[in-house]
This record gives C-alpha cells, structure tokens and sequence, in this order.
C-alpha cells in the first residue's frame, strides 16, 4: 500500500509534492539589519533537498519592533527582498515549495521599547509592560503586514503563513486573556477577530499567493480560547479562501503549561477540519514516519509540519518513505546511494 504521506496534494494554488512541511524555527542568525546569510540559504536549502514538500522560513518580522529577537529575518524593507529571494530560488530549484511566516512579536518583543499590545497587559516580569496600542498604530501595523507580503511576492514565494499564535501580537488580539479593549478591536469574538481578518482582505486586495494562517487552537488556561471558541474564526478564515490552518496552541499567557506527549496538539487540527472542512496542518512532537502517515490517512490533518525533527534529521522524508516501505525520489546526485 502506498503512503498517503507522500502523495501530492493541492493547497490553494499550490501543489506540494509530499504531506511534509518544515514549521518555522526561530534560527537567531540574521544580521542585525534582518538580512539573509548565506547560513539561511543552506539551512533551508538542505531541507529542500531532503525531500520534503515545503520550506517554511523562521518567523520574519514586518517591522524592526516587532521582532522577537534581533536575530530575527525582516521583510520591512525592500533592501531584504534579495537575500530572501536567494532562499526561495534554492528551496524551489530541490523540488520543494517555498514559504515565509510573516510575524509581528507585540508583547514578547525583545527588539521594541516599549513593545504593543492590544492592551497594557505584560506577558509576564521578564518583558516590560507593553502599550496599548491605537487606532492609528493598528492601521500602521496593519499596513506592515501588507507591505511585507508584497514584498514576500516579489521575491518569489510560493505561499504565506501569518503568525497568529504562541502569544505574539495577531494572538493576543484573539485571545480574551490578553485582549481587554472595548472598541471595534475587542470585546466579542468577531471584534477581536478583526485586526487579523482585515490584514487577510487588505492582503487578497493586492495579491492572489496561497494564505495560511497559524493560530494557538487552545490557551490552556482558565478563560481562555479552547479549539472550540476557534470554530467561528476557522469559518471565516475558510470563507476568506484561507488554504490552510496551521494549529498549534498555548504561550499567549505566562505559566500555561499542556501535558506534552507525542501528537500532542494534532486533535486541535483534527477538531477544528472536522468542523469546518477547512484544511489544517497539525504540529506537536510529530517524529516518527507511521505517526505521520496515521494523521494523513485518518484524516486528521491535511499536511504535517515537523520542526525539531528536521533539525536532527534534513533527510527524514527519505528515512521514512524506507519505513513506511515506499520510495520518493533522491536528488540524482544521490541516488546511488538510497535509503534502505
């Protein structure tokens, strides 16, 4: 029988070879102006080749404050274009599909003084006590948002990935736990959902690339969003033509800690495609290749993304088409050499 995880499957416009996707990893590396090294280019390249579907980059900030370090890529300026071109061109010439995760840090910023938030509400003691954001700054971010994915456009991307969790600033707009405004940007659900959504249209407006959207499906604590209470944000992403819903969960309040297992965070995933029909992408502590494939063929999840994983092994798609007892096709330059 032939592994689901290794069929081709259409994402928006975009056809991925394999059910395999790099997750952004924050590599810390980048010079301080937010620029590509030549270290980005293999790291991501080396994937490529290793076989899986799509490369997606690290969190890449939109504007120089909103990084969650200063090691951070940056895509505020039409001076990073190049050098981010030069990771997309590799990824592609391997086989692979090439993404970037376009991010805004909010509270968590390690770059910004003082660093926003929809409300002055402080992760935790270790970041300083954030500003509450205006209406005028949400336009201005905003704005960043779309000019960052103009830019990821021209640099020849095959999609986007909005990061909407872990407790960085589109997230702390969604979540009532650190979202305490009452104007049109807080209060009800479809209030705090509306700085997110409005970045998508403005986005669809100017540009057609494949969208995803990652969200933290659960708060793990007290008040906060459970997978449930996302179902009305996984409707409208899907009636916007949002491809794909990346779901993870936690890191937006301090000290809110899941039991941490193999899978962990693939039943968010699983809730959230069942309920809506939307694609999902399911993440948490995914390593070996028949936990993979059981995801894919029982449905739960449309793609899986590993991260750790892929940096203990750039070859793991490889390894697991032997386990899985089915083939993927090497690089030429290594198909005398075939994993067995």
């Amino acid at each position: 029988m032939k592994a689901k995880l290794f069929e081709a499957i259409k994402i928006g416009n975009v056809t991925f070879r394999n059910r395999v996707i790099m997750a952004p990893m924050c590599m810390y590396s980048a010079k301080e102006d937010g620029k590509v090294t030549d270290w980005h280019v293999t790291h991501y390249a080396s994937r490529a080749v290793g076989g899986v579907g799509g490369v997606m980059l690290e969190a890449t900030a939109v504007t120089p404050d909103g990084r969650i370090s200063a090691g951070d890529l940056g895509i505020w300026s039409d001076s990073q274009i190049e050098g981010l071109r030069r990771i997309a061109e590799q990824v592609q010439a391997a086989g692979a599909k090439a993404g970037v995760q376009l991010a805004h840090a909010g509270r968590k910023s390690t770059t910004a003084r003082p660093p926003v938030a929809p409300s002055p509400i402080a992760f935790d003691d270790s970041y300083g006590s954030p500003a509450e954001l205006s209406i005028e700054d949400i336009k201005k971010i905003q704005q960043q948002f779309i000019d960052a994915a103009l830019r990821v456009e021209q640099a020849g991307y095959d999609f986007i990935e909005l990061h909407g969790a872990h407790g960085y600033l589109i997230n702390t707009f969604l979540s009532p736990l650190s979202n305490e405004r009452n104007d049109q940007y807080g209060g009800s659900l479809e209030n705090r959902m509306r700085f997110l959504l409005e970045i998508i249209e403005d986005i669809q407006a100017k540009s057609d690339i494949s969208l995803w959207v990652r969200i933290s499906a659960a708060d793990h604590a007290p008040g906060g969003m459970t997978a449930t209470d996302y179902i009305p944000l996984a409707e409208a992403l899907l009636e916007r033509g949002i491809d794909l819903l990346d779901c993870s969960s936690g890191a937006v309040v301090a000290n809110a800690v899941p039991e941490v297992y193999p899978g962990y965070q693939v039943p968010y995933a699983a809730e959230l495609k069942q309920a809506t029909g939307i694609k999902t992408g399911a993440v948490g502590l995914i390593t070996t290749a028949t936990m993979a494939e059981e995801i894919i063929r029982s449905q739960r999840a449309d793609v899986v993304l590993l991260a750790r994983e892929l940096l203990r092994q750039p070859y793991w798609v490889h390894h697991a088409a032997a386990e899985l007892h089915d083939e993927v096709l090497l690089p030429k330059q290594y198909e005398r050499a075939p994993i067995r």
